[in-house]
């Protein structure tokens, strides 16, 4: 699952707030008719989503005593569950929009493989997508005891698939993309996302007119050459540039749109919303509209599910990117990761519509104060 990031999540990493955002593009906005036919249209599309697929296992129970062989808590486990993780959760995401998805990923012939490939199939996401490979699933076992996290075990492999595995990855992006009308890469670093996946995926997306939507990691952070809207976070983006972008001089953001060599940088900003910068130079707005927030996690692959969909459907990455946003403000009002119904995003639009147009035909996302 990935997070938006927010000013106040940085601070608890000992990064320090991000300074204000000053400058003052005009926001961008949508009509309601706008809305409802891309909504309606990103139900009737199928999205292929490429990338790590994760199991989420949660043990949850008691601690009442220390162990008398080490000095570490006894925990007594009263409940187990499981969540898709990684492009998985995205696709869980892509289904929630309306879109059909294809999953490709890597897993192995075990039981968080079979665990994966069950979940999956229970929301309508075929298994045909799916390479099993001579490696563990990725999954991550995390340790609960009254609501707080004790340790989190991670049993994975992250080095770069083989050559062979990962052909037989792009046998299966080539496949989903002859009927899919968006591709989202999602990296997490653990393989499958090689440099020679990576820029067949796009160039085969490319030649099909397919939009790609990329959500970064930093291993291969400058490989995406072609996407069509590429999603870090501030912090990812700082690390990878190696220097702090600086928000009270975004005109010098169209450079790292450069380097990146993609069509669109959205910036997710945390308290300050996003920001959308296009090749041609364009700067625009999309400020927070989240009423209360509850957890952030999980909002990036509802981010990332919405841009897919509303891009397949027909849409701008301007478009794309405003019907995101009221989409992860809804998600963040949700605890836990959850994905977000269309239904949902049009009662959100409504909300601000009332609260903040006053009777306008057209209407942007408001500001509003985001807590983590």
């Amino acid at each position: 699952m990935r997070e938006l990031e927010t000013d106040n999540s940085r601070a608890h990493r000992g990064q320090g707030m991000c300074r204000v955002l000053i400058f003052s593009p005009m926001p961008l906005s949508i009509s309601r008719v706008r809305l409802e036919q891309l909504l309606d249209a990103a139900g009737r599309i199928r999205v292929a989503a490429v990338g790590d697929a994760m199991l989420d296992e949660y043990l949850v129970g008691d601690v009442e005593r220390i162990s008398p062989e080490a000095p570490v808590p006894v925990m007594r486990v009263r409940e187990r569950r499981y969540a898709l993780g990684g492009v998985a959760n995205v696709a869980q995401n892509v289904v929630a929009t309306g879109a059909e998805c294809i999953l490709v990923a890597a897993i192995g012939s075990d039981t968080a493989g079979a665990q994966l490939t069950e979940m999956l199939a229970a929301i309508g996401v075929p298994k045909r997508g799916l390479v099993t490979v001579a490696r563990q699933t990725t999954r991550k076992t995390r340790v609960l005891a009254r609501s707080q996290q004790l340790v989190r075990i991670d049993d994975e492999e992250d080095s770069d698939l083989t050559a062979a595995d990962a052909a037989r990855v792009l046998d299966a992006v080539e496949a989903a993309l002859e009927s899919a009308q968006a591709l989202v890469l999602e990296d997490y670093n653990k393989g499958v996302l090689t440099p020679p996946v990576i820029t067949r995926a796009i160039e085969l997306a490319r030649a099909r007119n397919v939009p790609v939507v990329v959500d970064p990691k930093y291993r291969h952070f400058f490989a995406y050459r072609g996407a069509t809207i590429f999603k870090p976070n501030r912090r990812e983006l700082d690390a990878a540039l190696g220097a702090e972008v600086d928000l009270e001089h975004p005109e010098s953001i169209p450079a790292s749109i450069q380097k990146l060599s993609v069509d669109h940088l959205l910036l997710t900003l945390g308290e300050r919303g996003m920001l959308l910068a296009s090749k041609d130079g364009s700067l625009k707005r999309v400020p927070t509209v989240a009423r209360e927030v509850y957890d952030v996690v999980g909002a990036g692959d509802t981010v990332t599910a919405y841009l897919a969909a509303i891009l397949g459907a027909g849409g701008s990455a301007e478009e794309a990117a405003v019907v995101a946003n009221y989409a992860a403000g809804v998600e963040v009002g949700k605890l836990g990761a959850a994905s977000v119904s269309p239904a949902e995003v049009l009662d959100a639009y409504d909300h601000f519509a009332t609260q903040h147009a006053a009777g306008s035909s057209e209407v942007g996302p408001a500001a509003s104060s985001l807590k983590a």
